[in-house]
């Protein structure tokens, strides 16, 4: 697509845009003057999905005539509510529908998953990362170390970016294993780097670490609902993830994990235990049959019964994701979306001035919805200034601006209109 920095251009892309019509399944926050906000900030919390309010009204509805009978006999009964779930988010996902479960939150899993796949021998102890992590990821990681009786400083590497580089170069993360591979028990890496915006080759690292005998977990909360995943045919271990971002399922919405089948199936792998992970023929023997029998797929590693409340918004966008076509056209128009911010910033005749850099990379393939820009003069005061003219994005430390125009409800005429903004009030 060639781009102008015209706003009729960005009006007519909107109006011949096939998916335009999502937009109105969402709940738009409002300015004080009742217009609404240019909301880039789905990486963070994605919008309210319309259908959400009568998923989880039902709900509330079925606890206050049933009670305890819904768990069995609503029409969409508590006890197997978890399987509503679990293939839409494996079409997402790339997965067999046995590989995936909806379950407790994203650090929650990443520590179960951890339990499982992560037992230190003399020999094979390490644990590969990328920094900058997301810091939960690393305190959930560190926190495995010490758990197991070692030393973060021994035991975590880092992959870095280059001195004066902010992503990291794929080519720098294969020497990072052929120097420690026989002492890395676990690659644990974002599938998308929440910092930059950066999206790594998930394929390609899980070969490389792999043929060196490391087991690989990603972190997809920013990956997820935001680029195509195929996690059992690139061979992924396990992976984890959150809802609440790009999946629209609301805060404290309940996470999910990834187990390939050819773990998922292995009765006999180590893991912490819970009764809903347990074979449903014995879970509510209880007493009489004690043992833990684990069920021969992802909802091995289930702890406890489903979260109901958690769950139903969830129900209301993936089902908004199949109509959309899953992945491929929302990833089609999210590179039309994020190359038009990048050519409104930084092309010739952009707005683009010497203090701001994007740090995501420019490559499609390297990058998902979100543009990172580093502001080198005032940061704080030019977020709040965005915020005044009704953006909403997102900052982190020290100086970078994180925006993400998602395709299933922002439109090109707001990334106009942000880059307008932006250049008014550098």
């Amino acid at each position: 697509m060639t781009f102008s920095t015209d706003e009729d251009f960005a009006r007519k892309v909107d109006a011949e845009d096939p998916l335009r019509h999502f937009r109105e399944k969402f709940h738009l926050p409002l300015r004080a003057d009742s217009k609404p906000f240019i909301y880039f900030a789905g990486n963070s919390l994605g919008l309210m999905p319309k259908a959400a309010r009568q998923i989880v009204e039902r709900e509330l509805d079925d606890w206050a005539k049933r009670g305890v009978d819904a768990h069995h006999a609503a029409g969409t009964p508590w006890y197997s509510y978890h399987e509503m779930l679990r293939e839409p988010t494996a079409r997402l996902v790339g997965a067999q529908p046995n590989e995936v479960i909806c379950m407790n939150s994203l650090t929650v899993n990443l520590h179960l998953m951890m339990a499982t796949f992560y037992r230190p021998t003399k020999s094979r102890f390490k644990i590969l990362m990328e920094e900058p992590a997301f810091p939960s990821d690393t305190y959930a990681i560190k926190s495995q170390i010490v758990h197991h009786g070692l030393d973060p400083k021994e035991v975590l590497i880092l992959a870095r970016p280059r001195k004066g580089e902010f992503t990291i170069r794929q080519e720098d993360i294969e020497p990072a294993l052929d120097k420690h591979g026989e002492q890395i028990a676990v690659v644990m890496m974002g599938g998308l780097n929440f910092f930059t915006g950066q999206l790594f080759d998930i394929e390609k690292i899980t070969a490389l670490a792999q043929k060196r005998g490391c087991t690989v977990g990603f972190d997809l909360a920013h990956a997820i609902g935001n680029v195509p995943l195929a996690l059992h045919d690139w061979n992924v271990d396990f992976a984890v993830w959150c809802s609440y971002k790009y999946l629209n399922a609301g805060p404290g919405a309940v996470a999910g994990a990834f187990v390939h089948e050819r773990h998922a199936t292995n009765r006999d792998l180590p893991r912490l235990a819970g009764w809903f992970g347990n074979d449903p023929n014995t879970r509510f023997r209880l007493h009489l049959e004690p043992e833990f029998i684990p069920v021969r797929s992802a909802d091995g590693w289930q702890i406890s019964n489903p979260p109901i409340f958690s769950m139903a918004p969830l129900r209301a966008s993936l089902a908004i994701f199949d109509e959309a076509g899953r992945m491929e056209p929302l990833r089609a128009k999210s590179i039309k979306l994020t190359g038009y911010l990048q050519f409104l910033l930084s092309e010739p005749g952009g707005q683009l001035k010497s203090q701001y850099a994007v740090i995501t990379p420019r490559e499609t393939g390297e990058r998902g919805c979100q543009l990172s820009i580093l502001a080198h003069k005032h940061p704080k005061e030019l977020f709040g200034k965005l915020e005044a003219a009704g953006v909403k994005c997102d900052f982190r430390e020290p100086n970078v601006i994180r925006v993400a125009p998602t395709p299933l409800y922002n439109t090109f005429h707001e990334v106009w209109l942000f880059a307008q903004i932006l250049a008014e009030h550098q």
